[in-house]
C-alpha cells in the first residue's frame, strides 16, 4: 500500500466510551490525514447509526461486522483462545494479513499485545515487543520504554529496545542522532544489574546504531536531555505511573491554593491565559498512543480512556509509523546492532592471541 493511501484497522469496540470515541476519533483524523481509509470492525447495529452522523465519513470508512469484543477484565490467554470472533482480533488479523497497514485500539492492553503477538510475530532481529509512548520535558518531548510489556529483560532485549526507540524518535519527532540513555540507580559506570552493564557496553562500541548517553538517573527523564529513555517494563511502567500520579498531585494543590481567598481567585483570573497554554502543554491527549515496538506490523494502543480528540492523536502515531517507514528502518537498526553483539561476543581466534602477547 502507498504511503499516501494509509489504510487503518480500527477496533470499534474497544476501550471506555467506545464506540463513540472511535467514530469520532477517526472523523477529526480523516481531516488531518487526507488519502488515509479506516476498515472500522464491530457490532454494526452500533456503528453504522454513529458513522452516517458524521458527513463524508462513510466515504472513506468501511464498517467489518464482528460478532463479539475483549472485554477490558478478559486475561490475555482468554482473549487469544475465546475471542477470535471480537473486534480486536479481527483488527489485528487484517493487519496481520496485509489488507490494512496497521491496527489500533483502545481495549484491553494485555489481550492487545497478546493477539498481536500471535498474529503478527515479531519482527526480523526482534525478540520481544516493547511497549514505547511519549512524555512532555522541558525541551519538548521524550520516548520511553519498555512501559509494562515486559516485567523481566536480558542485556540483547534492552540492546533491542534501545534501538526501537532510537528509530521510533527518528520517525515521530524527526531526530538524526535520538541521545539514548539507559535508566539506572545512577549514572557511574558501575551502577546497576550486569544486564544493563552488558546492554551500555554493546551500545557504545563502534558500528552501534545508537547514540548511547549511557546511564541516566529518574530525576534526569523531564529535563528533555535524553531522547530516549530506555528500561524493563517494570521500572517504566512504576517510573510513568509516580510521573503520572506526581502530575495530578501538583495540579490539585494548584487547584487548592487558588481556592484559599478571594485575592487568590482573582489572580488566577489574571493568569488564566497563562494556565490555558499550561494545560494545552501537558494535555495527556496530546500523547496518547503508545506503540508495541518490535512486532511485524504497527500496533497502536490508545489509553482506554481517552475521548475522540486523544484517539485521533493515536490514529495520528499510527499514520506516521506506516508512512514514514520505521518497520524497514527499525530492520536496519537491529541488524547493525547484532553485528556489533556478535562480534563483541566473537572467541578470539589463536592468531590474534599470538599477535597480543608479549614478554
Amino acid at each position: 500500500m502507498s504511503a499516501d493511501k494509509i489504510v487503518l484497522a480500527l477496533d470499534g469496540m474497544g476501550g471506555d466510551h467506545a464506540p463513540e470515541v472511535v467514530v469520532n476519533g477517526a472523523d477529526i483524523a480523516r481531516e488531518r490525514y487526507p488519502g488515509t481509509s479506516f476498515l472500522l470492525f464491530g457490532d454494526p447495529a452500533r456503528l453504522k447509526p454513529l458513522v452516517d452522523k458524521r458527513k463524508g465519513l462513510a466515504k472513506v470508512l468501511e464498517i467489518v461486522p464482528a460478532e463479539d469484543a475483549v472485554l477490558a477484565e478478559d486475561k490475555p490467554s482468554f482473549a487469544l483462545r475465546r475471542r477470535r470472533k471480537s473486534s480486536m482480533w479481527l483488527a489485528v488479523d487484517a493487519v496481520a494479513q496485509g489488507r490494512a497497514d496497521t491496527v489500533v485500539s483502545a481495549g484491553n492492553t494485555g489481550a492487545l499485545l497478546a493477539i498481536s503477538m500471535f498474529a503478527m510475530r515479531m519482527v526480523e532481529g526482534a525478540h520481544r515487543p516493547a511497549l514505547a509512548s511519549f512524555l512532555p520535558t522541558a525541551r519538548g518531548e521524550t520516548v520511553m520504554l519498555d512501559l509494562g510489556a515486559n516485567l523481566e529483560c536480558d542485556a540483547e532485549n534492552l540492546a533491542e529496545f534501545a534501538v526501537m526507540g532510537s528509530v521510533f524518535a527518528q520517525v515521530l519527532l524527526g531526530l538524526d542522532k535520538p541521545k539514548v540513555g539507559l535508566l539506572n540507580v545512577g549514572s557511574e559506570e558501575l551502577k546497576g544489574h550486569e544486564e544493563l552493564r552488558q546492554a551500555a557496553a554493546w551500545l557504545r562500541r563502534n558500528g552501534s546504531p545508537v547514540d548511547c548517553h549511557g546511564f541516566i538517573e529518574g530525576n534526569d527523564i523531564g529535563t528533555g536531555n535524553i531522547d530516549v529513555v530506555v528500561t524493563d517494563g517494570f521500572t517504566g511502567n512504576v517510573a510513568l505511573k509516580a510521573i503520572e500520579g506526581t502530575a495530578k498531585l501538583y495540579t490539585q494543590f494548584v487547584r487548592d491554593a487558588f481556592r484559599t481567598s478571594t485575592f487568590a481567585k482573582i489572580g488566577y483570573l489574571f493568569a488564566s491565559g497563562a494556565w490555558v497554554k499550561l494545560r494545552k502543554r501537558v494535555d495527556p491527549r496530546r500523547y496518547n498512543g503508545g506503540v508495541f515496538l518490535g512486532l511485524d506490523g504497527v500496533c497502536v494502543k490508545s489509553h482506554g480512556g481517552t475521548d475522540a480528540l486523544g484517539f485521533a492523536y493515536a490514529i495520528g502515531v499510527a499514520v506516521d509509523l506506516v508512512r514514514y517507514e520505521y518497520k524497514n528502518k527499525l530492520v536496519e537498526g537491529l541488524g547493525k546492532l547484532h553485528q556489533v553483539i556478535s562480534t563483541a561476543e566473537a572467541p578470539t581466534t589463536p592468531a590474534l592471541q599470538a599477535s597480543g602477547g608479549g614478554e
